[in-house]
Formats: structure tokens, C-alpha cells, sequence
């Protein structure tokens, strides 16, 4: 399949992906990710690995579509969810391992 990443055009084959990717270790994933396999994968990562560019080259954009159009499953990022604002009784509670009373 054809794709322009980071204004350069690449001739990319699942296959091929595949076989890039083979032997090296995912990174953790903190943001959008692609599951080649039975890994997941960070697409920044899949993405420096098979157009040998710098990750600040491209978008997660540009290589989330291209490998959807490949057929691989890809991810979005985890939502995060906020940690309970609690008051200041209730963190020195916490803190001491006690309860609050009111």
C-alpha cells in the first residue's frame, strides 16, 4: 500500500510490518498504540522502526492511518481519570491511616 509519512512517500505490506518488527521489545504505551501479533506496540515506535525516520517526524495521525489501512488493529489512548480531590481532614486522615469523623 501506498502512504505519504512526513512528506515521504513508502510502499508499505503488513507483512513487512510484521517482519520489522519481529525481535524488538514494546515500549511501554502511554498514548496511542497498535497491536501487531500478540504484542502492542506504541505507534511512534512502529512507526521509527519502519520508515527509519525520527519519531518528531510524523504524527501518531499519519501512522495510525496507514496502519489501519494495513489491516492492524490500533488503540487510542487511555483516558485518564482524575484522582479524587479530598480535603484537608481527609488527607491528614489518610495520611495517619485513620478515618474521618465529623
Amino acid at each position: 500500500m501506498r502512504c505519504v509519512i512526513a512528506r515521504f512517500p513508502f510502499d508499505l505490506v503488513k507483512s513487512d510490518v510484521q517482519a520489522s518488527m519481529t525481535g524488538i521489545k514494546p515500549e511501554p504505551v502511554t498514548g496511542e498504540s497498535v497491536t501487531i501479533g500478540r504484542r502492542t506496540f506504541p505507534v511512534k515506535q512502529v512507526g521509527e522502526v519502519i520508515t527509519r525516520q525520527d519519531r518528531r517526524d510524523f504524527t501518531t495521525g499519519e501512522m495510525t492511518r496507514a496502519l489501519t489501512r494495513l489491516g492492524f488493529t490500533c488503540h487510542t489512548a487511555p483516558a485518564v481519570v482524575p484522582a479524587p480531590v479530598l480535603s484537608p481532614l481527609e488527607t491528614a486522615s489518610a495520611q495517619l491511616g485513620t478515618t474521618a469523623h465529623m
